[in-house]
């Protein structure tokens, strides 16, 4: 009982207190200032050192070569003596103006380049669109698509060389048959650029079609079913949900297509046999790239070579921009 009660008194008994509390809000805290992270000399250095294969080698093969091309251009170099150069200026480049072979490789090249451009990513995408379907062997069409680009250009050349033979070629048997003429595919001027065109489509196009591939994959299933709703018909999806989803690829299948065209040169070079750079016995399907090979290294004159290498270049540029500013103001 004396436990009991005693216990009782001291649970009775107020507790001590404490300190006296100031009157009024309580300071805010004062948050802790970040400490910038240390960036050592060898952080600092690590992308750089990441980078550095990279720039060595663009550097060494990239920025080099235009660079010494450029003051190459500017002068009278000889393939027989390069240590010896002779200042001529624009002298290079004038020439160019009142060159009609120039002209002619110019001509050429743009008619080939359109001749083959277009129709490629025309049936690019039409490949693409039927390979995206819901086909047995999908995967063996795929490879088969990418066959031509894995041919090499020398037995691709070789093959439609024999195929637009003037007397024993299959495309002239195949006009026989329909009753037409047989045609000179080398030596007619627009039948030659059309045949060497006509390698170029079927090289690339199984390429394109794969790129457009991946792009279909893409674009996201909502918007046919979407599309399907409001009563769109198959072309309609084509036109307002397939070509703005794949919009990137087109543009970079174009612009890899006209650099592609600019720079075309194995094809011609080989279709004819014996043509050589010439590009044909009238120079009918001689090409920008032919026309540079041939003053480079049939006629030794690498300070034309050379300006005629820069002259592609800025006509590349100014395509391009072109392209730009027209997109720019349809948009």
């Amino acid at each position: 009982m004396t436990e009991t009660r005693a216990t009782a008194e001291a649970a009775r008994r107020p507790a001590p207190e404490g300190p006296a509390r100031p009157a009024g809000p309580l300071p805010p805290l004062r948050p802790r200032r970040a400490r910038p992270p240390r960036r050592g000399r060898r952080q600092g250095a690590g992308p750089f050192l990441l980078l550095a294969p990279f720039l060595l080698l663009f550097t060494a093969f990239g920025v080099f070569p235009l660079v010494a091309a450029a003051w190459t251009s500017f002068h009278r170099v000889e393939l027989t003596a390069p240590g010896r150069a002779e200042w001529v200026g624009l002298r290079n480049y004038t020439r160019l103006l009142d060159d009609g072979f120039f002209w002619n490789a110019l001509l050429n090249t743009l008619t080939i380049g359109v001749l083959a451009t277009v129709p490629q990513l025309l049936l690019a995408l039409g490949v693409a669109h039927l390979l995206h379907a819901r086909l047995r062997g999908r995967q063996f069409l795929r490879v088969v698509a990418l066959a031509p680009y894995a041919t090499s250009v020398a037995a691709a050349t070789l093959v439609f060389a024999l195929f637009f033979g003037r007397d024993h070629g299959m495309a002239n048997w195949a006009l026989g048959v329909v009753g037409l003429d047989p045609v000179d595919w080398q030596n007619g001027p627009w039948a030659s650029r059309f045949a060497v065109a006509s390698i170029v489509v079927w090289r690339w196009t199984g390429y394109n079609a794969l790129i457009y591939l991946a792009a279909l994959g893409t674009v996201p299933r909502e918007l046919y079913e979407a599309a399907a709703l409001d009563g769109a018909s198959r072309w309609r999806q084509f036109l307002h949900v397939t070509l703005p989803g794949i919009r990137p690829a087109l543009g970079f299948t174009a612009l890899v297509s006209t650099i592609g065209a600019v720079q075309l040169f194995g094809e011609p070079l080989l279709y004819a046999s014996g043509a050589g750079a010439s590009g044909g016995a009238n120079h009918q399907f001689q090409t920008l790239g032919l026309y540079l090979y041939e003053q480079g290294w049939v006629n030794l004159h690498l300070g034309r070579a050379a300006a005629i290498a820069w002259a592609m270049l800025l006509i590349l540029v100014a395509a391009l921009g072109l392209a730009r500013l027209i997109r720019k103001a349809a948009a």
